[in-house]
């Protein structure tokens, strides 16, 4: 069972990387995960979802020359938005959430 420092913690791996992208989510799972294993998931789950993002946003702007990357810079910075929402919010409920389109690098 998950208690509400957990989930808190967790939903603030989320939304602090909001406005802290790297530097807040590292810290709370560096202190945490030894002793969360929800956090320590979330965490790991969290940098799979940034590695990922920031391929995808690398290529998307070699892909600028040709247009289409412009396009998909939009979709990533959608997709990107909302998928941390719905994380965060799965988080603070106590479950645990899988990103959909990422490579698990992180075990």
């Amino acid at each position: 069972m998950v208690n509400n420092d957990e989930r808190l913690m967790a939903a603030g791996i989320y939304v602090l990387s909001i406005f802290f992208p790297v530097i807040a989510p590292l810290v709370i799972w560096l202190i945490k995960k030894d002793e969360s294993s929800f956090i320590d998931y979330h965490g790991r789950e969290y940098f799979n979802f940034l590695i990922s993002y920031t391929v995808y946003f690398f290529v998307s702007g070699i892909l600028t020359i040709i247009l289409i990357g412009f396009v998909a810079l939009a979709v990533l910075g959608v997709m990107l938005f909302v998928f941390t929402i719905i994380a965060a919010i799965k988080a603070y409920e106590g479950n645990e959430y899988r990103f959909p389109l990422i490579f698990r690098l992180i075990k």
